[in-house]
């Protein structure tokens, strides 16, 4: 599911870069006819044929012109003819696609499943040992909690299935 959302982000990345280039060429169709008239005169004994052939060609080529942009003192444009403000949307737009790139890479094949649960007690034993730098002490230990004591202040600390480690205060016990 969440490579076809990459995909359809690349090719909405991929349509903007080509309707950028379109917005910046005009393309022009030139037609030339060509009219050729030649007329023969054959005199024969007794008899003068004239012929006369025309000979009509029509030749169509297609030509992309590209049409500079005018430039006030507001506005510039880039060397290769492109507006500023094209490439600084292709800019954003690749910086975005950048972005989820490397969200997709750093949340790795979760897709809503559970992480396994070597992954959930390494992250307890991260937490507690966090909390244990600051002059807390392990009271008990489970597979996915831990219950710390500082001066008679009681702490939970749990990592649920999907691998997020949460702290809550527990009431005091005599």
């Amino acid at each position: 599911m969440r490579w076809s959302k990459f995909a359809g982000l690349a090719v909405l990345f991929v349509a903007g870069a080509l309707l950028a280039g379109a917005a910046t060429a005009d393309t022009t169709t030139e037609t030339t006819t060509e009219t050729t008239t030649t007329t023969e005169t054959t005199t024969l004994p007794a008899t003068t044929v004239v012929t006369t052939a025309t000979v009509q060609q029509t030749t169509t080529r297609r030509v992309i012109v590209t049409t500079s942009p005018t430039t006030t003192a507001s506005e510039s444009s880039s060397s290769g003819g492109t507006p500023t403000w094209v490439w600084v949307l292709l800019g954003i737009l690749g910086a975005i696609a950048l972005v989820a790139v490397i969200a997709l890479l750093l949340r790795g094949g979760g897709g809503g499943k559970g992480v396994a649960p070597e992954e959930r007690r390494r992250r307890l034993d991260g937490a507690v040992a966090s909390w244990a730098m600051q002059g807390w002490a392990l009271d008990s230990q489970g597979a996915d909690s831990a219950v710390l004591r500082r001066q008679g202040e009681l702490m939970l600390v749990s990592v649920d299935p999907a691998g997020n480690v949460s702290t809550r205060p527990l009431p005091n016990q005599p």
